[in-house]
């Protein structure tokens, strides 16, 4: 359930005196950026502001992620699940989210599978050519780079047009890795095009 200022009370706070573990995710990528708990002040603070906040259990008020740091997590939407005792957060963070300086507090847990590829691929700059495929194609420019999207783009048409599904899966599987390839060459990255479709998505 997706919650909202009327369907607040249907919460199951008794539960859990009055709190409720929470789970902040990145809106984009998906990856998981952080747990705290929200008490209902918090969530309709959060829905409010559009700035996540919570509920500190150590310092026993509402606080909002960024008031000291202004490392905001722009929220995006609340979400129940199926008992209504626990929420997600989708936030659209504006720097590190860890008081660590880290992007989560959950630094060590693999990243979503594109994110992963997208952060080793940018990595990959300035290493040495002779020993990565990878960095071979930023030695040898954007235009190669480009060149090889449009190769693999029409291998993956090929292969649909043909009915070839195994060929299609492998052929996107090159187009995928390229494209970042692109992007990082660029200055741009994966989550630069997620925004675009969040947009398109509305």
């Amino acid at each position: 359930m997706k919650i909202d200022f009327n369907n607040i009370d249907q919460l199951a706070w008794e539960k859990m005196s009055g709190l409720l573990p929470c789970t902040v995710q990145h809106a984009l990528t998906g990856e998981v950026l952080m747990q705290a708990y929200m008490n209902a002040d918090a969530v309709k603070e959060s829905l409010s502001t559009g700035k996540t906040t919570f509920y500190s259990r150590s310092k026993e008020r509402l606080w909002t992620k960024g008031e000291s740091s202004k490392n905001y997590l722009q929220l995006e939407g609340i979400f129940s699940d199926c008992d209504n005792d626990a929420l997600l957060v989708h936030a659209l963070p504006d720097g590190p989210t860890c008081h660590l300086g880290t992007r989560s507090c959950f630094a060590d847990a693999p990243k979503p599978l594109l994110q992963e590829l997208d952060a080793l691929i940018a990595s990959r700059k300035g290493a040495d050519a002779s020993k990565s495929y990878t960095a071979s194609l930023f030695a040898k420019g954007l235009k190669r780079a480009a060149q090889k999207v449009g190769e693999e783009g029409v291998e993956v048409a090929l292969a649909a047009a043909t009915e070839d599904k195994d060929e299609l899966v492998n052929e996107s599987a090159d187009l995928l890795y390229h494209l970042l390839v692109v992007l990082q060459a660029s200055e741009l990255s994966l989550e630069d095009v997620l925004e675009v479709l969040a947009k398109r998505r509305g």
